[in-house]
């Protein structure tokens, strides 16, 4: 009988410890998992407490499909977008006292289609107008989930809009850049019959929030309170000189006001921003405050806005809410 040499015992023991780790990973993947929230949802969460059914923090948008489109393909897509982003498939509960954030096993995505071709022109811009309004005000349940809906509307043989509703809870503005670069990559590939070309994700959202759990320690928490108190004591209030008084109770009301800049003007602040040494983003605030102390003659104005708060490269490539 042939004794088994060194180097096929390693093979064989290399092999034996590929199954089993592909074992302990399915059984991981078959069961929901509970990691505490980060500090972003928690906030997101105490809202949700004080209005359960708001529409509030629900993101929408669209995108307009151009050419031939094959559904099972996008389907597979989706499915592997939420099998590879844990936030997507997240819901949240509360376990002994604490909200906890759920992830659940990954599932095939089923996308809903709705056919629009025999509709007129009118009639069919109508009709996309209240759908795409009934997605993203109807209200998510964030403990039963799924916190993501996706609606596939028809409009002709050969352009769909895809519509996407999720909660801000499991997901912020960079995250949508991601979901529409990656489900352009995984169509693509998978419409060829091609694998997955997408790297794996070298942590995930529950990674990150354990990391910031650990990081911002009771005294670090102290500190960084602390200081942002005092850098924004006695913050000045803008007085407008608007036509109506504001209402003593606040609303949700609010509207976009659209403008367009020509090419030669974003030619214009493109030079400045580069001759300054200040991003575009920059340059169009410190315009934005000019405006502002123009008209309420204020010569002290602060204003925010959000950020994308991922200062590390591992940050940069998930789905998740980090602001």
């Amino acid at each position: 009988m042939e004794m088994p040499s060194q180097r096929s015992l390693a093979e064989l023991t290399l092999a034996k410890k590929r199954e089993l780790l592909a074992e302990l990973l399915h059984k991981e993947a078959s069961k929901p998992q509970s990691f505490p929230l980060s500090f972003a949802q928690q906030g997101l969460w105490l809202l949700y407490q004080l209005v359960p059914d708001s529409p509030l923090y629900n993101i929408g948008c669209s995108i307009t499909i151009h050419g031939p489109l094959r559904k099972k393909p996008l389907e597979q897509s989706l499915s592997e977008l939420v099998r590879r982003h844990q936030a997507l498939r997240t819901r949240f509960e509360m376990q002994e006292g604490h909200p906890m954030q759920v992830i659940e096993p990954t599932r095939a995505f089923l996308l809903p289609a709705v056919d629009l071709t025999e509709l007129s022109v009118a009639l069919q811009a109508t009709e996309v107008q209240r759908l795409s309004h009934q997605e993203v005000e109807t209200p998510f349940d964030l403990t039963s989930g799924p916190l993501m809906r996706i609606r596939l509307l028809r409009l002709e043989a050969e352009k769909h809009l895809l519509l996407f509703s999720l909660h801000h809870i499991i997901a912020d503005g960079w995250s949508m850049g991601i979901l529409f670069q990656e489900l352009s990559t995984l169509y693509t590939a998978f419409n060829a019959n091609l694998p997955s070309p997408l790297p794996r994700l070298p942590i995930q959202y529950s990674d990150f929030t354990l990391w910031q759990r650990e990081w911002l320690t009771d005294d670090k928490v102290v500190t960084q309170l602390t200081y942002w108190k005092q850098q924004l004591a006695n913050l000045p209030q803008l007085a407008l000189p608007t036509d109506r008084p504001r209402p003593a109770k606040r609303s949700l009301a609010g509207m976009l006001e659209p403008f367009h800049l020509s090419p030669e003007i974003t030619r214009q602040l493109k030079a400045l921003s580069q001759e300054s040494g200040m991003t575009l983003f920059m340059v169009l605030l410190a315009g934005f405050q000019i405006l502002l102390a123009r008209y309420s003659g204020q010569d002290d104005i602060v204003v925010g806005t959000p950020i994308a708060n991922r200062p590390h490269e591992e940050l940069a490539g998930l789905v998740g809410v980090f602001a």
